[in-house]
């Protein structure tokens, strides 16, 4: 059992200064990776005291490259101020050990596949019936239900899945590989924190829990929001490279300079749209780009290849036209636009620190600006004896 003068045994006490305004809720987290964590970190931050069940021998995430210290710096970045409970979940009386921080929680996120955590004694309905009031969050692929629930994937495969990764496609119909995890970010963690809050509103007026059911793969098409009302409403179904903004037009593309970077250039809107082409000195004939927009296309392409990127960002200096190089992720976080939100913010394990993840967060709501991971299982004394 868990320790009776555990640190949940008793209610939270919130410093009457502490801004942070999930200050005093209590969430346990089951999951693991990215998701789970990502999500359990923005209520950290925001005041939340999150504990990570780990299994014996740790989050998997721990042990991959860089290191920093001990554990990776992955790790480190997704669950500093955090602690760490390490336990076999499958083991005898484990579920026992848990039922006294399950009934002092606020929040429970989890991140198995659909029916684990009921085999382990500890899905929703057995875990109302010790807490009714708490919100149960479950992240998966494709949801408990339906036809894929129980169908293994990682972030890809869900873009696939979801239709979004195709309209990635090159001009030989090859799609390409997503250089961000806007599945497992954008429709997982942070739709997770969204209902969480939700959820603990809902609670205070109400005085009951719920369960939080979210799909990864069906919280990705708010991104592709304009392609479903093209294809719903409109005559066809877009494919990359068809439509206006995956290739289809010529005021939304990426450019290839004379020394080989790239230039972004989207100027959508016809007062943009007229800068651009005269700043490039593009030919009168092929400025109205709803006549041929391939010809458009290739006669772009011909000027932006006579020079180099920093000539064209030097002629684009002050202009309105939507143009930008694709920076290189380091040349990004070390220029002036980007470096202050790596400045302050530390993430670290045992005394070695990096800049922490810049977080959707307001300022005021954020933690300490240094704080480490857990060490794996080092609050194992303080709650389970």
């Amino acid at each position: 059992m868990a320790k009776a003068d555990h640190p949940w045994a008793k209610p939270a006490q919130v410093a009457p200064d502490d801004a942070r305004p999930l200050a005093g809720v209590r969430v346990l987290d089951f999951s693991t990776l990215l998701p789970g964590p990502l999500a359990s970190l923005m209520l950290a931050e925001a005041g939340a005291e999150v504990l990570r069940v780990e299994r014996p021998g740790g989050d998997e995430m721990r042990a991959y490259a860089p290191m920093l210290g001990k554990n990776a710096a992955n790790f480190a970045l997704l669950n500093r101020g955090k602690r760490s409970l390490e336990i076999d979940l499958k083991a005898q009386g484990a579920v026992a050990r848990l039922k006294p921080l399950l009934k002092a929680a606020d929040v429970l996120i989890e991140q198995f596949r659909p029916g684990v955590m009921d085999r382990l004694g500890l899905g929703w309905e057995a875990v109302k019936a010790i807490n009714p009031g708490l919100i149960y969050c479950s992240i998966s692929g494709f949801s408990s239900k339906g036809p894929l629930a129980d169908v293994a994937g990682h972030d890809m495969n869900y873009l696939a899945r979801a239709g979004i990764l195709d309209l990635s496609a090159d001009a030989n119909g090859t799609p390409t590989l997503p250089p961000i995890l806007a599945a497992d970010v954008g429709g997982g963690a942070y739709p997770a924190v969204i209902n969480v809050l939700m959820a603990l509103l809902a609670r205070a007026r109400t005085g009951k829990g719920t369960r939080v059911d979210l799909a990864m793969a069906d919280c990705l098409y708010p991104f592709a929001y304009w392609v479903l009302a093209q294809g719903f409403a409109g005559d066809s179904w877009p494919r990359g490279g068809s439509a206006m903004l995956v290739g289809g037009s010529p005021r939304y593309q990426i450019w290839r300079t004379k020394d080989g970077r790239h230039l972004t250039a989207a100027p959508l809107e016809e007062r943009f749209w007229k800068v651009f082409c005269q700043v490039i000195g593009l030919p009168e004939e092929l400025r109205n780009d709803s006549r041929d927009p391939e010809a458009t296309k290739k006669g772009i392409a011909a000027l932006i290849a006579t020079r180099s990127a920093a000539d064209w960002l030097k002629a684009f200096e002050g202009q309105d036209a939507c143009v930008a190089l694709v920076a290189t992720l380091e040349e990004a976080v070390t220029s002036p636009a980007f470096a202050p939100l790596f400045a302050t913010r530390k993430a670290g394990q045992d005394g070695r620190f990096i800049p922490a993840i810049p977080l959707p967060l307001a300022p005021e709501f954020l933690g300490p600006d240094e704080a480490e991971a857990p060490a794996l299982g080092e609050a194992n004394s303080d709650f389970l004896g």
